[in-house]
């Protein structure tokens, strides 16, 4: 229970980069990877935004095997797993005598692989679907391929508990790790953008505008009504403290402490909810040793839900009483929308670079707060911040909250 936890390496791929440091560039430089949609029409459509990776090729981070057997899920979470493998200095002979493990976190997995599926068999008979195909149409899919690519043979899990499924299989990975059933976890998670789950967010009305004009997704802001549907994959590197400095690997990061807990109201009860997420940050805060004034700076899971980022303004002033109201809080969803299960494991990245760097990014777009908000260190614009610790959340859609404490590495 008492071994220490290291991120040694992340790999991202997102609408503003393919690396931590280019995702926190962007995001201090004011920009979005927010646009109009363009590959399928939004006539009748009450949402016109989304975060897509317009310009991924899996090419570009795949070689060497065909590509056919990956969905677009599979390839997107085979590639950010090279590129946290390659920065954490895990070579392919490395791998070949040590069993790295992977958890995977995921809320819809290959939705379109499943959906196309299931509309070739009906419109066409059964024996008009692809058998390669079907192998993908287990939420599990992307967790096998990306193991059999990369030659991951220990562990391997998926983790399902909606939008916070990424940052969940960071947590669990750092529980297999204290537990000794594993010295090194690749952990994060995948979502792709596919017309079938933005309409099926839109037509729960979560999605921005629903109805309102102009569209406002932006994270905490009074005006806000709604998220924007984002996709990308992230993953980070976790091992023993003891075992990445005997391989003299270069320590991020290390995981102090997380905790879960589920709201039974699913945010019908707003009080629930509240309570629920103030028992999730209390217990990481609670498992790393630290209080909440040795909290240096907040990740936010905001999105610009109307309902739930309320409650994640109320819950941040509940645990942090009278030093909240100068708590440094960002809110990275403003940049790369709600990516899912890829959010959790972007949050962390973006972490681990504010504590390099010293700059912490603002909400984009942000131009007032509710009335009566507990916070007032939410601003607009990147600040420059010496940080050692932080504090990550996520926040389900169904109840399922997640805290994570986060520091620099401290001999």
């Amino acid at each position: 229970m008492n071994h220490r936890v290291a991120i040694t390496g992340t790999g991202l791929i997102s609408p503003l980069g393919d690396s931590a440091g280019d995702l926190l560039s962007a995001l201090c430089g004011g920009r979005t990877g927010v646009s109009k949609l363009q590959d399928f029409s939004s006539n009748g459509h009450r949402c016109h935004l989304a975060s897509r990776l317009l310009h991924f090729r899996p090419e570009k981070y795949l070689s060497g095997r065909p590509l056919r057997p990956l969905d677009r899920a599979s390839q997107l979470a085979t590639a950010a797993c090279g590129l946290a493998l390659r920065d954490s200095n895990w070579s392919s002979e490395q791998r070949s005598n040590f069993d790295v493990a992977l958890v995977l976190g995921t809320m819809f997995g290959g939705m379109h692989t499943i959906a196309e599926f299931d509309r070739t068999a009906l419109v066409s008979g059964p024996a008009s679907v692809s058998p390669m195909s079907f192998a993908n149409t287990v939420i599990n899919a992307a967790a096998g391929q990306a193991a059999i690519w990369h030659n991951l043979r220990g562990v391997n899990s998926t983790v399902a508990a909606g939008n916070v499924s990424g940052l969940w299989a960071a947590g669990y990975a750092a529980d297999l790790i204290r537990y000794r059933q594993s010295n090194a976890v690749l952990a994060g998670g995948v979502d792709e953008f596919s017309v079938e789950s933005f309409l099926g967010f839109e037509r729960t009305g979560l999605l921005c505008a629903n109805g309102a004009s102009p569209e406002r997704p932006i994270p905490f802001d009074s005006r806000r009504n709604g998220f924007v549907l984002g996709e990308g994959a992230g993953f980070l590197v976790l091992e023993d403290l003891d075992h990445a400095e005997a391989r003299g690997a270069r320590v991020l990061a290390e995981v102090k402490g997380y905790t879960t807990a589920f709201d039974y109201s699913q945010g019908r009860d707003s009080t629930l909810a509240v309570r629920t997420l103030v028992r999730s940050m209390h217990g990481a805060l609670s498992e790393s040793g630290f209080a909440p004034d040795d909290i240096d700076f907040v990740s936010a899971s905001a999105n610009g839900s109307v309902s739930l980022d309320c409650v994640e303004l109320m819950a941040l002033g509940l645990v942090f009483g009278d030093s909240a109201n100068e708590l440094p809080v960002t809110a990275i969803k403003c940049g790369i929308g709600e990516a899912l299960a890829a959010s959790g494991p972007a949050q962390l990245s973006t972490a681990i670079e504010t504590f390099r760097t010293g700059k912490l990014p603002g909400v984009v777009g942000l131009e007032e707060l509710p009335l009566g908000c507990p916070l007032k260190g939410i601003r607009s614009k990147a600040i420059e911040i010496a940080a050692k610790r932080a504090l990550i959340n996520a926040v389900g859609f169904d109840g399922h909250c997640l805290s994570i404490v986060l520091a620099s590495l401290d001999k």
